[in-house]
């Protein structure tokens, strides 16, 4: 039995060594393989990555032929203007006016490079709440305009007004018909440009603050309230006379102006009886603000007072629906554009 037992122990060691030499042998096994697969993997990418770079530069995408917008050539975006302010910034207030000194066109020119053709202007820096047709109804007063432009257009440019100057000038010799001119300025002007109000002006009287603004209101405006000819006061409530505003809306509702005042006196007064026969009243600047100057000088040669003008008076809502911008007719001769006004000359007919 010693002996059996002595050979059962061998048998268990022998059985345990086995054993342990097989792990052994599988460990190894597991680590080798482990190993190889690693360098067959490096190997088989290592083949791999010609063929692949190949490919990949093949694919590649050539940038210089892709050109992308430099930021200094990028379009900008144009800043929006905004609407000019009911109180224009660069306004001075009363002005000095004087006539002793001669004034000519190029001095004129030269101080007004803003200008366009035909005494057009826009303000640069915001958008004008109003588009406006100064009507100068002329004949024969070259020395007046010279001022009347010396003194308005940088008045005009400072109220950042969107305008332009015409000058109506009456051809032939027949007597002077004002408020016919001023009907003709009106329908001239809107041929170029799509005024909405209109200020109608003497040629020879010039504001003496400029806070006076040239544009039109909610009613009829009158400008030149306080004249020095009538020492610096309204010579009676209906004066309509010298410079005055209307809006389209306005000029169109009374019918325009009459056309049949051949000689001076009596339009501004037919032109007040028709405002008030459609309901409208005149507003005015205060005194102080609404001075102007009158330049001196003789009663024009075919402009003697009208002798019929207080009949006519008389009668005006019965003609105005008749006689007004219905019933316009004249004849354009010639079209001046120069830098500071457009000058149309007509043939208004005959009294």
């Amino acid at each position: 039995m010693p002996d059996a037992a002595a050979n059962f122990s061998l048998l268990q060691r022998t059985c345990s060594l086995v054993v342990v030499l097989c792990l052994l042998h599988i460990s190894v096994t597991i680590v080798y393989y482990m190993r190889n697969s690693d360098s067959r993997q490096a190997f088989v990418q290592n083949q791999q990555s010609p063929q692949i770079h190949r490919k990949l530069a093949e694919q590649k995408v050539n940038t210089d032929d892709i050109k992308l917008p430099s930021p200094t050539n990028a379009t900008k975006p144009e800043k929006k203007l905004e609407t000019c302010p009911d109180n224009p910034p660069r306004l001075v207030g009363p002005l000095r006016v004087e006539f002793s000194d001669p004034v000519t066109l190029d001095l004129v020119r030269s101080e007004n490079p803003a200008l366009q053709p035909g005494g057009h202007f826009k303000p640069p820096d915001c958008i004008a709440q109003q588009k406006v047709a100064m009507i100068i109804p002329f004949r024969n007063r070259d020395e007046h305009l010279k001022y009347w432009l010396y003194y308005l257009h940088p008045i005009l440019q400072r109220q950042q007004l969107d305008y332009g100057v015409y000058v109506i000038n009456q051809g032939g010799k027949e007597t002077f018909n004002r408020a016919k001119l001023l009907n003709i300025g009106y329908a001239e002007a809107l041929k170029e440009y799509d005024y909405d109000c209109f200020v109608f002006s003497d040629v020879d009287l010039i504001p003496m603050d400029d806070r006076n603004l040239y544009k039109c209101y909610n009613q009829p405006r009158h400008l030149s309230v306080s004249m020095d000819k009538f020492g610096f006061r309204l010579p009676y409530t209906q004066y309509f006379g010298g410079v005055s505003s209307l809006s389209k809306e306005q000029f169109l509702k009374i019918n325009g102006f009459p056309n049949n005042y051949w000689g001076w006196g009596g339009e501004d007064d037919d032109i007040y009886n028709r405002l008030t026969s459609r309901g409208m009243t005149v507003s005015r600047p205060d005194s102080i603000i609404g001075r102007c100057r009158m330049i001196r000088h003789e009663r024009d040669k075919q402009n003697d007072p009208n002798p019929q003008r207080f009949d006519r008076i008389a009668h005006t809502r019965e003609t105005m629906t008749r006689d007004g911008i219905n019933s316009l007719t004249y004849t354009v001769v010639q079209i001046e554009k120069d830098q500071l006004f457009t000058k149309i000359t007509v043939d208004v007919g005959k009294q």
